[in-house]
């Protein structure tokens, strides 16, 4: 059961409404918990809540869906391709299995930006696009006692979503062009430096992954992989997405498998083989010297 409290105060574009609700456990009401928490003019869902004192439930009896399966099957097979590419950037004897996993990462981003347009509510770009004083706020409050909470994105993790999905893109793009012998020596440049920079960005995220599942005493990566979070009904989104979860893997699976060709797109081996592109990578050509 929940009941409000409000009361609300305007300065200038900025309204803050607090209100409290009850969660009692489902049966017999054996347990219940008092929540507050103020919801900010600009976030229209409310997902901003002031959390519980630390030691305090975040609230129970109350699991809702967040992630839908298409954003958690992206990001968990982004990571991957990330990982494999990066590993395998320096050795010319798997250089094929770069490509490949390179075209893999540059399709999971192109398959985000249409999510994000038409995805479920939580996976929608307008869902986090915070500015900086949101970030901010959001930073500043997580040393104190009831810091900002977010069902979905928080604004620090926003940026740092935005910054990927940017990053990914002049990385892949640059990459086909060193691959291609297209760009020249700038595109070898600007592909190791985005690449490098992705990998600062990842670790950011996976520190401040840990941090935020500290401070709300939620656990983050069990959340994206089961797209399961402690929130309220109203935050949940209503379905899993299966049918788009199962054709993107099978898309990828695919592509893998050899049964989607982009062969079109890459320089043939018999162009290598005549000097359309040289049998060492630009990449390795630096190092050669």
């Amino acid at each position: 059961a929940t009941f409000g409290r409000p009361s609300s105060g305007a300065t200038g574009d900025t309204v803050t409404m607090q209100f409290a609700f009850r969660a009692v456990s489902p049966g017999d009401g054996s347990k219940e918990n008092i929540y507050e928490g103020t919801a900010d003019g600009g976030d229209r869902t409310g997902r901003a809540l002031r959390g519980p004192q630390r030691g305090e439930p975040v609230m129970e009896g109350t699991r809702i869906l967040v992630w839908d399966l298409p954003l958690r099957l992206f990001h968990w097979l982004l990571a991957a391709s990330f990982a494999g590419a990066f590993l395998t950037a320096e050795s010319e004897r798997v250089r094929d299995l770069h490509v490949a996993l390179g075209y893999t990462f540059a399709g999971l981003l192109a398959f985000r930006l249409v999510w994000g347009f038409v995805g479920s509510r939580h996976a929608r770009f307008r869902s986090f696009a915070f500015g900086p004083r949101a970030v901010f706020t959001y930073l500043k409050s997580l040393p104190t006692p009831r810091p900002l909470h977010y069902v979905g994105h928080n604004p620090a993790g926003s940026w740092a979503i935005f910054a990927t999905v940017a990053l990914g893109i002049v990385t892949a793009v640059s990459g086909w062009a060193d691959y291609a012998d297209a760009g020249g020596r700038w595109a070898e440049s600007l592909h190791e430096g985005t690449a490098n920079a992705l990998l600062a960005l990842v670790i950011v995220h996976v520190a401040g992954v840990a941090v935020s599942s500290f401070v709300h005493r939620e656990n983050l990566v069990a959340a994206m992989l089961t797209g399961y979070k402690t929130g309220r009904p109203a935050d949940a989104i209503g379905r899993s997405r299966w049918a788009t979860a199962l054709g993107l893997a099978a898309v990828v699976a695919l592509f893998w498998s050899g049964v989607v060709d982009v062969s079109g797109v890459l320089p043939r081996p018999a162009d290598a083989a005549t000097g359309g592109h040289d049998a060492r990578s630009s990449h390795h050509r630096r190092h050669d010297g």
